[in-house]
């Protein structure tokens, strides 16, 4: 999303076109991006098929649809919820350290010119929360990418204690909500007042704008609650990289980190799937992290065994390499469909049918920008956001 995620580091434009010819770290890395971007839509479609959008989404989370499509709406929602959010946080934290790793070779100050990068990213959400869709994550990675870029300006001891110290606020958090959920006053579940009148289905682009725009407190709490732990994950993906997670000699670390998945993930489908309720928070923000390390590793393992990409992998390089525009772009073609400003399908859809519906929108909308970005980095080397943002940065630092 900056330049830490879109552009794999600051030597990104001297990258070959074609990416079976590139070293097996990199690519994993476009690969784990691209995945990470399809992902979080996985989790996201929900939302923009839902014909309350963010609102409806948010007060059905956990209790999935009666009927036939049940269990289906309910593995499918517990599969992505989390884990690529929480892989998207880690390839942030990876990208910062390549970032740094390029500054030090040229003799540059670290954090030097980030906190310009970390400026125009926060632009760039803020853009895409009013205009495009209020679950945007790249505020929340512009401040904690800020703050994250100054931590790894410290010594090892030190950027080990802020990630002690941001994993522990986190478990806290989840620890005292936990006790509060399970202590509160047992309330009647009344009959939830639906939006009226409702910008989603029935209000136009603008009506859209000014919702947000009238609820963004409520919009963003998300993004204050995670800080912690997107700080911690930040952390954790720099020390991987350093490690050499993606290098031959890390094979004892991304045992490891497979064994973490490999534990995390079936408790995380478990009791998201057929507990459900309340517990998709500790799963989203818990078990979930987890699982995206394990994620992590298995990718890296398997294209140092296997660099050589098959179809499905360079269209997921060409997704990694366009991160930020796919990001922006994805959410934007889902609205155009699903909203009421565009051809309004989620209102015209029946409650019954809504899980193939999500389904077939999604489908739709990952052929559309895996098409773009294919199509697109065969004339140019960046996406168009990342070209923009890049240009914005240099007219901003004056560096070449």
């Amino acid at each position: 999303m900056t330049e830490s995620i879109a552009e794999t580091g600051a030597g990104a434009v001297q990258q070959p076109r074609i990416a079976d010819e590139r070293p097996a770290r990199l690519v994993a890395l476009d690969v784990l991006r691209g995945i990470a971007i399809l992902g979080t839509l996985g989790t996201n479609i929900w939302i923009l098929t839902n014909p309350e959008g963010l609102v409806g989404y948010i007060a059905e989370l956990g209790a999935a649809t009666d009927g036939g499509w049940m269990w289906t709406e309910r593995v499918l929602q517990q599969l992505a919820q989390g884990k690529f959010l929480g892989l998207l946080t880690i390839m942030f934290g990876i990208g910062l350290a390549i970032q740094q790793a390029s500054a030090v070779r040229r003799g540059r100050p670290w954090p030097g010119g980030y906190p310009w990068r970390a400026g125009l990213l926060f632009l760039d959400g803020v853009l895409n929360f009013v205009l495009v869709a209020e679950f945007d994550v790249l505020m929340g990675y512009a401040v904690t990418g800020l703050v994250v870029a100054f931590v790894l300006a410290t010594g090892e001891r030190a950027q080990r204690r802020w990630l002690v110290i941001a994993a522990s606020v986190h478990l806290a958090m989840l620890t005292l909500i936990a006790l509060a959920m399970a202590f509160a006053p047992q309330r009647d579940s009344a009959a939830r007042e639906p939006l009226d009148p409702n910008p989603y289905a029935d209000g136009s682009f603008w009506d859209l704008v000014v919702f947000r725009l009238e609820n963004a407190l409520a919009f963003r709490v998300e993004a204050v609650f995670v800080f912690a732990m997107s700080v911690a994950l930040f952390l954790a993906g720099a020390r991987l990289y350093r490690a050499g997670v993606f290098a031959p000699e890390g094979a004892r670390i991304r045992q490891r980190l497979m064994l973490i998945g490999a534990i995390a993930a079936p408790i995380d489908v478990v009791a998201g799937v057929f507990v459900g309720g309340d517990v998709v928070l500790f799963t989203r923000y818990g078990t979930a992290p987890f699982v995206a390390f394990g994620i992590l590793a298995v990718v890296a393992e398997f294209f140092l065994r296997r660099p050589r990409l098959g179809f499905a992998g360079r269209r997921l390089t060409e997704i990694g390499r366009t991160a930020l525009s796919c990001y922006i772009l994805q959410n934007l073609v889902a609205s155009a469909l699903c909203y009421g400003w565009g051809l309004g399908l989620a209102a015209r859809v029946s409650p019954e049918a809504r899980v193939p519906f999500t389904i077939a929108i999604y489908l739709v909308v990952v052929l559309i920008i895996a098409a773009g970005a294919h199509s697109w980095l065969r004339r140019f080397e960046r996406g168009p956001v990342e070209w923009a943002w890049h240009t914005c940065y240099r007219a901003l630092t004056r560096e070449r």
